[in-house]
């Protein structure tokens, strides 16, 4: 069994976090909350409790650290997404489903700010922006996965259906924060399947 010693040396020689991983942190909880372009490299680095010059080494402008920020966000949407895949092997329907009730419950907390990916789209207008070509191809790859899981419950029209589910999950992330709890958003799952069932082929 270790002596306290060994412990203690244990715990001590554990890495601190990294300065880019606590830049990171910090830029995304208030990028999310504030906005990107509402947030200066000043407030996160003073958050952060590192210097300037730390920031830059890791991010050499704040677009590469709102780029940064959403490439984190876009690896935890899809962890999010494929948990509900992964709960319903073989039955594109239900995946679909158990996500967006997932939604509906996140649109009703009172700190909900909808999608990080739909906001950044929103503030960065400009085609090229670091931050909007993270967001763009997000969507374009949930696009493309609901058209495929459309065309796998047997739609009749799989394209028109996955864009269908696409605007009902865009309108969920702009209601929620408009409306908040008691909100639309909130039954985002439900009117999806009303969807679903109007569009397979009968």
């Amino acid at each position: 069994m270790p002596s306290d010693n060994k412990i203690e040396a244990s715990v001590s020689d554990s890495p601190a976090p990294r300065a880019a991983d606590k830049i990171l942190d910090v830029a995304r909880d208030l990028f999310y909350r504030e906005g990107i372009r509402a947030i200066g490299v000043d407030e996160i680095v003073k958050r952060a409790g590192v210097t300037k010059p730390s920031l830059y080494r890791s991010f050499p402008s704040k677009d590469e650290l709102a780029a940064s920020y959403l490439r984190k966000y876009d690896l935890e949407f899809w962890e999010r997404f494929d948990e509900a895949v992964d709960a319903h092997p073989g039955d594109p329907r239900a995946q679909i489903i158990a996500f967006l009730t997932r939604v509906g419950k996140r649109t009703q907390k009172p700190d909900y700010r909808g999608c990080g990916m739909t906001n950044a789209a929103v503030e960065y207008p400009e085609r090229g922006h670091p931050a909007r070509v993270v967001s763009e191809n997000n969507k374009m790859e949930l696009r493309r996965r609901l058209r495929a899981m459309a065309a796998a419950m047997g739609a009749a029209d799989p394209d028109t259906l996955g864009d269908g589910l696409l605007l009902l999950i865009e309108g969920a992330y702009i209601s929620g924060q408009l409306f908040g709890v008691g909100g639309p958003a909130a039954a985002v799952a439900r009117n999806a399947d009303l969807l679903i069932e109007a569009s397979l082929k009968k």
